[in-house]
């Protein structure tokens, strides 16, 4: 069932939204702003790096609190000058996907021109697994920097791996064109696609307009389900050393994301214009995988 048409039969008027934190088990930075953003803020749902140095920091605080909504972030990709890291799988496995250092490459761009779809299966598997062996339970997967979306065959891949494990997939068509993907080639009428996702800009973030956006992006939320994607953490030494070279959501970036969403002003304006906040695990009753 696709969930555009299933989402407005059953809840017409109801304006669905999911705030979202990506990039969980990054850092401990991350990890920790990421669970005051769940315990004291507004965000309602999490994705986890399996790869990353502090996965298992994450991934225990999901084991210890199944109420927090999470899933899995795939991850094909690593933007960082110095922070690096790369595949679950064995590296022999693998090889398409790293660069000469073994870690993973930092761009689309890289994975599209050198990777084997049979290996971004292997290790997209493997990511699920390990978080499975961890003794998580995701109540869905997403990718960072929608680095599945780099061909379709990833896409596909990406498609499987939801219907394997029964999980629903993060798919929006904005997300979609803006990666390079053709809609129409890649999806259809089973699919469970979320009508709206919002993120911010670096212009947003350049003019420190980002708290004014996701605001103004509350307040004009349509009838259907959203998602507003963030990236808490703090604008401490140690994301600072990670996003050296990389204001694009980088260090305060992240940390005004981490302001806006435990800032009582946003629940206002949430409660001010009728948001409903839902999970992952509510609305995948509308997908069919």
């Amino acid at each position: 069932m696709d969930v555009n048409r299933s989402s407005r039969q059953k809840t017409s008027k109801d304006k669905l939204l999911i705030i979202h934190a990506d990039d969980a088990g990054l850092s401990h930075s991350e990890n920790k702003a990421t669970i005051e953003c769940l315990k004291k803020g507004m965000v309602n749902s999490y994705s986890i790096m399996v790869p990353c140095p502090a996965f298992e920091e994450m991934a225990t605080f999901a084991k210890e609190n199944p109420p927090f909504d999470h899933g899995i972030h795939l991850t094909l990709t690593c933007e960082w000058h110095d922070h690096r890291f790369g595949p679950v799988s064995p590296p022999e496995e693998v090889k398409s996907l790293t660069d000469h250092n073994g870690y993973f490459y930092k761009t689309r761009q890289e994975l599209s021109e050198n990777a084997r779809a049979e290996e971004v299966y292997k290790e997209l598997t493997a990511q699920i697994e390990r978080a499975l062996d961890f003794g998580l339970r995701p109540s869905h997967i997403d990718s960072h920097m929608y680095s599945v979306g780099a061909s379709p065959d990833f896409f596909k891949t990406y498609k499987d791996l939801g219907k394997k494990y029964g999980l629903p997939i993060f798919i929006n068509k904005k997300l979609m064109h803006g990666v390079g993907l053709k809609v129409e080639e890649c999806i259809d009428e089973k699919d469970f696609v979320v009508d709206n996702a919002e993120w911010a800009t670096f212009d947003h973030f350049k003019r420190q307009h980002l708290k004014t956006f996701y605001h103004e992006t509350i307040k004009n939320l349509g009838p259907g389900l959203n998602i507003i994607l963030i990236h808490p953490a703090f604008d401490d030494d140690e994301m600072k050393s990670i996003t050296i070279d990389h204001p694009n959501f980088g260090a305060e970036w992240r940390q005004m994301d981490f302001e806006t969403f435990t800032d009582e002003k946003t629940r206002s304006v949430l409660e001010e214009n009728d948001i409903r906040l839902v999970t992952w695990r509510e609305i995948s009753k509308f997908s069919k995988v």
